[in-house]
């Protein structure tokens, strides 16, 4: 079965899709592209696409005819007449409040449903990972993983968190990265108590930790990890809010599993942190579903109700931030099983010295 033919198992609630963003043309079409529209029927779906890419397209795309693109709403027009189509459905999530008005402008026979129904339907079938989905996940973990073990012996007093982050950048494209999946993070010292702070020409001290959240894109797929390791030898307090945070980790890998309700997972770990004392310096959530996007549906955090669905790939990263002082971070990203989870992250969460 296609995507499209699953997309339109879920959703009902118009004639045809009208899906214009680029993450969810790749999605459906499996080709990168800054441009194109797919217009998507139950019987039938048409990417329409200019002449830079119609030779890839017509390459590589299976499951939908390929037109170039020339006079988009002259085509469209055509298209929703081939299939009778009355009703249209956009993309809430990602379509600007202009372009709707221009298709407004040019299909007034066409009613154009505007709601989030479709864009709740693509949601759901993206959080659900397929085999292909999860070994190219896989895949670009390992292309991190890789790296970070690459970059450990780089890391001494001296380097500065600008010259780390970029080494590891370096690492993750020569290792096979068609991207970095976001701005990586290197912190050093006390500036590892800002969540997600840039990198700067801060030296890292001995005694000091250094924090690394990163990740690297694979055939459009992201990997999101964090490590916090010390140059040296860390204090009693560094020794004990980290075997905290790889506490409050561990339990949350432990319950996560398909059904168990986002805010309840995120509770399993703040709990731990609150118990400790350290509360207050854990203010985020304790993780987010990855895919095409690094911060994709669903979430656990205090504010998502809803259970998490079997296929999710989610991640598990609980913090605690002593500001002016240090900060650790521990995140690993895990598949969600019937039973529990596999967790994709293999990297040790130790604490590591490095001398």
């Amino acid at each position: 079965m296609t995507r499209f033919e699953r997309l339109f198992e879920k959703f009902s609630g118009a004639d045809c899709a009208l899906i214009t963003s680029d993450i969810n043309r790749r999605y459906f079409t499996g080709m990168k592209s800054s441009a194109g529209i797919i217009l998507a029927f139950p019987q039938k779906a048409y990417l329409l696409i200019d002449f830079r890419y119609i030779e890839k397209a017509r390459a590589v795309v299976a499951d939908a005819e390929v037109i170039e693109l020339k006079k988009l709403c002259p085509q469209l027009t055509e298209l929703l007449a081939k299939h009778n189509a009355h009703s249209m459905a956009i993309e809430s999530e990602s379509m600007t409040v202009k372009e709707l008005n221009t298709y407004r402008h040019f299909f007034k026979d066409i009613t154009i449903i505007d709601d989030d129904s479709l864009s709740n339907a693509i949601s759901a079938m993206r959080m659900v990972k397929d085999e292909q989905e999860i070994e190219c996940i896989r895949m670009a973990q390992n292309i991190a993983e890789r790296s970070l073990e690459q970059l450990l012996p780089f890391i001494r007093a001296g380097r500065t968190e600008r010259e780390i982050a970029l080494e590891l950048n370096r690492l993750m494209f020569v290792n096979g990265a068609e991207d970095i999946s976001f701005d990586t993070i290197v912190l050093a010292g006390a500036d590892t108590s800002m969540p997600h702070g840039v990198p700067s020409d801060k030296k890292v001290g001995e005694g000091e930790f250094v924090l690394m959240d990163f990740g690297a894109v694979y055939n459009g797929y992201h990997s999101d990890m964090t490590r916090t390791v010390c140059v040296g030898k860390p204090s009693e307090e560094m020794e004990k809010v980290y075997n905290i945070v790889l506490e409050a980790q561990l339990a949350g890998i432990a319950a996560a599993k398909a059904g168990i309700v986002g805010c309840e997972l995120d509770k399993v770990a703040r709990d731990i942190i609150d118990k400790a004392g350290y509360g207050e310096c854990f203010g985020h959530s304790l993780g987010h579903g990855v895919g095409l996007e690094i911060h994709e549906k669903p979430n656990a955090s205090p504010n998502y109700k809803l259970p998490l669905s079997e296929g999710a790939v989610v991640t598990v990263e609980p913090g605690i931030y002593i500001a002016g002082k240090f900060g650790v971070r521990i995140e690993d990203f895990v598949i969600l099983t019937e039973n529990g989870c596999d967790n994709i992250t293999k990297f040790d969460k130790n604490l590591i010295s490095l001398n």
